[in-house]
């Protein structure tokens, strides 16, 4: 069973933080994932917070309780020193961002096969993590595979 790690963008989106197809459209994508096979980095929950509360203007105190609601539906994995030295390897030879590249490096640290974004290169594979950008207009046949699971 693949796991799937889902970034920032996926849950701002499902928070309707966005345009109206994409917010759709990531709703039902997350309805659809097995719940056991979604990871959420805490990096993309502090993200998520400080869109929801900037970006959005939403009262910190709901945000915290939109927060819990995301950490209590998925599991929650820390960012280790090892991912932080693994995301700054990405960020050097790969020209990620440092935070794009931290959820990337936790995601792999954490056996996921697929990274859910909009933010990255869909294809990009590093560490047997396929990042997938699931409102592209052509499907992952990775994404399809899970999604046929449910």
């Amino acid at each position: 069973m693949m796991r799937v790690a889902l970034d920032t963008n996926i849950l701002a989106y499902a928070e309707g933080v966005g345009d109206a197809p994409r917010c759709a459209l990531a709703i039902k994508l997350i309805e659809k994932l097995p719940a056991e096979l979604v990871l959420l980095p805490a990096q993309t929950l502090g993200e998520l917070f400080r869109v929801l509360t900037g970006k959005a203007k939403r009262e910190a105190g709901l945000t915290r309780v939109a927060i819990m609601t995301w950490a209590d539906s998925f599991e929650v994995a820390d960012s280790s020193w090892s991912a932080f030295q693994a995301a700054m390897d990405l960020t050097i030879d790969h020209g990620l961002q440092i935070w794009d590249a931290l959820i990337m490096a936790v995601a792999a640290e954490n056996r996921c096969r697929l990274l859910l974004t909009e933010d990255l290169q869909s294809g990009f594979i590093w560490r047997g993590v396929t990042v997938v950008n699931p409102f592209a207009a052509s499907s992952s046949p990775l994404l399809d595979t899970v999604l046929q699971t449910r």
